[in-house]
């Protein structure tokens, strides 16, 4: 359990002997009070004599303002987003046990957090915030800076840290490097109180490694995603789920990058061979004892996609699969691609509840007597699932009509599906109407929404699947209709069957078989279905050309709840798209709603929204020339931030006027 904090009296006390410690060292004393690792001993005496840090002049804690944020978060905008799924398992881990978790970058900048909200101000006093400097430089000796120094996984617990105001905390950080072997980042998790045994830290400097090294391979799969690469393991059981080993080579098995267990492999190498420059690039079949044609095959010819390679350097064996490129492959002639039809494929990606309605929908689309009823929360496609199902069945050359349930008043629902002969009612067009179950013969029905039809209407509607006929308003005969009937809704329909408000016979009817969609922030696949919407949009807009979406933005974009699914994704994008002033999208240009709660809560000295609203926002649109992103990089707000004040204060660029 961590300890209590000590009172103020004490707590000088033990900072007096902190301080008095550090000139021991300093002096080239030695104590047993010191601390035990060398690497802290080094650090200290570099923040005496080289940085020439003062230790009885302690330290606040320094925040970089919001833009500096910015442009560090923009530098790792890539290794952010691979990063965050890591990220939040390991804080689901620590979360508990008091722990906050910090990743920055290779200056010491804190660029993604993760704490307990009620501890806001102790955290941000102490540094363990979004935006904090940790750099030995300038902090001195703490788990990130010396990490970055040295590095090198580092414990720094409690009087380890050389300033006497973190003597209470203890943290614990691991590099992440980049396919060249350089940090690029560090992984840390810290606690404001700890038990005062060192070894209490051993297990949290295991589990911070295991992160980083996993962020690390995450970042290399997703750099080399478009290379060859073979994947390696002393352990045979091991290569598919958790091999240690990557290395992205050429198609000549030239090695174009690894992985830390790839570049000892190499190190290995040009240690026992010195003439190696480093800046040879070795071929695989120089570590290995192979051919590049026996790796190539790999997948063809070996029944478990493995195969066991001698390391020419260390005679160990290796256990070597095989992973090839994301490019577009030629299927066999006389095997599709995918058993799916096209219109179903799109639907997802590799999430099960998807896969489960792919599969099913595959089963329904040409039963035209079985009626689906589609499921789920709104905005999550219910109608394109239903124009997949009838674009991809035997009905596809007949009409698609899609009806609203909820958004037809109900005085006028009933001649809008049925019909109506002339003269039918007063205020109708003189020559009727079709309605749009006629409409619907030889092809689709869609009625959404159908909880929201009105009972009297549920009762024609019944008879209408009954019989097959429908009866327009004012006429003197039934029309014969064939049609599929496809339903949604977005309520609980056993719900309004118990209260009276749904017949339970139209329920059974309508529900031949349902299809349920998980809501958008339950999918695994979030990132297809973000760049599905994206490119759709695109579509809709027209135009030669597109911006990209930037990898903080996508990160930003798969961190949001999504209330309201893929619609509110969709005009999201489209915000995104109708105010980008870039051939690239980033987070910045996302709709606020839409922003992770640790993007926008940064600690600086005034509110940004309150200053967008102030009344020298004019004077700063001109400024600038009323270029909107460098007024909003000025305020260190997004530029929907600055859109929406200019709206409120109603301030109109001079070319718009």
């Amino acid at each position: 359990m961590p300890t209590p904090s000590l009172p103020p009296t004490r707590l000088a006390s033990v900072q007096r002997q902190h301080i008095e410690h550090i000139f021991q060292l300093g002096e080239g004393l030695d104590a047993p009070q010191l601390p035990a690792q060398a690497t802290i001993r080094r650090s200290w005496l570099r923040c005496l004599n080289e940085y020439q840090l003062d230790p009885t002049q302690p330290r606040p804690a320094r925040v970089v303002p919001q833009q500096t944020l910015i442009e560090h978060r923009e530098s790792v905008d890539e290794l952010l987003h691979v990063a965050r799924a890591g990220v939040d398992q390991l804080y689901e881990q620590i979360a508990q046990l008091g722990y906050v978790l910090l990743l920055t970058d290779h200056r010491g900048i804190t660029v993604e957090f993760r704490g307990n909200p009620n501890q806001d101000q102790q955290l941000r006093k102490a540094g363990l915030y979004l935006g904090a400097d940790w750099d030995e430089r300038f902090a001195g000796t703490c788990a990130v800076g010396t990490c970055l120094h040295d590095r090198q996984a580092i414990i720094c617990h409690r009087q380890e840290h050389f300033d006497a105001t973190h003597i209470s905390l203890t943290c614990t950080a691991a590099p992440i490097a980049d396919p060249q072997g350089n940090v690029m980042a560090v992984l840390d998790i810290s606690a404001l109180q700890s038990p005062t045994q060192h070894e209490s830290q051993n297990f949290s400097l295991s589990l911070v490694t295991l992160y980083a090294r996993m962020i690390e391979d995450a970042y290399f799969l997703q750099r080399y995603r478009d290379c060859l690469m073979v994947r390696l393991d002393t352990s045979r059981e091991f290569v598919h789920v958790n091999g240690r080993g990557l290395i992205a080579i050429e198609e000549n098995g030239q090695v174009i990058a690894a992985n830390a267990v790839g570049r000892e492999l190499i190190s290995a190498h040009q240690r026992r061979w010195p003439p190696w420059s480093a800046q040879h690039a070795p071929m695989l079949s120089e570590l290995f004892e192979c051919e590049i044609a026996d790796v190539l095959s790999i997948n063809s010819a070996t029944n478990d996609q493995l195969r066991a390679f001698r390391a020419r350097a260390s005679n160990a064996i290796y256990f070597i699969s095989l992973l090839e490129p994301r490019r577009p492959r030629i299927p066999p002639l006389g095997k599709p691609a995918s058993s799916l039809p096209t219109a179903l494929e799109r639907l997802g990606a590799d999430d099960p509840a998807i896969r489960k309605v792919q599969k099913l929908a595959e089963r329904l689309r040409n039963e035209a007597s079985v009626n689906v009823l589609i499921s789920g929360e709104t905005g999550t496609g219910k109608e394109v699932v239903a124009r997949a199902l009838h674009d991809s069945g035997n009905r596809t050359k007949g009409p698609f009509v899609a009806v609203n349930c909820a958004a037809i008043p109900e005085a006028l629902i009933e001649s809008e599906l049925f019909g109506y002969e002339p003269g039918a009612f007063t205020g109708g067009r003189a020559k009727g109407m079709r309605g749009m179950i006629p409409q619907a013969h030889g092809g689709t029905l869609f009625l959404d929404e159908i909880g929201d039809m009105p009972l009297a209407l549920q009762t024609r509607l019944l008879r209408v699947l009954a019989e097959r006929e429908v009866m327009p308003l004012g006429a003197n005969k039934p029309e014969k209709v064939d049609i599929r009937v496809i339903t949604a809704t977005h309520r609980h329909i056993d719900t309004m069957i118990a209260q009276g408000e749904f017949r339970e016979d139209l329920y059974y009817r309508l529900n031949g078989a349902q299809l349920r969609l998980p809501p958008l922030r339950e999918r695994a696949d979030k990132l297809y279905v973000i760049r599905q919407v994206f490119s759709d949009v695109v579509s809709e807009r027209g135009g030669s050309s597109a911006p990209r979406l930037r990898a903080d933005a996508i990160s930003a974009l798969l961190a949001y709840a999504w209330p309201g699914n893929i619609r509110q994704l969709k005009n999201a994008l489209a915000f995104a798209l109708a105010t980008a002033e870039s051939d690239e999208i980033t987070v910045y240009d996302l709709p606020e709603q839409c922003l992770s709660q640790r993007i926008t809560r940064t600690p600086t000295p005034t509110a940004p929204e309150s200053e967008a609203t102030d009344r020298h926002l004019v004077t700063r649109l001109q400024q600038h020339h009323w270029n909107i992103s460098a007024v909003a990089r000025e305020l260190g707000v997004s530029r929907p931030t600055v859109y929406r004040q200019m709206q409120r204060q109603g301030i109109v660029p001079p070319n718009k006027a």
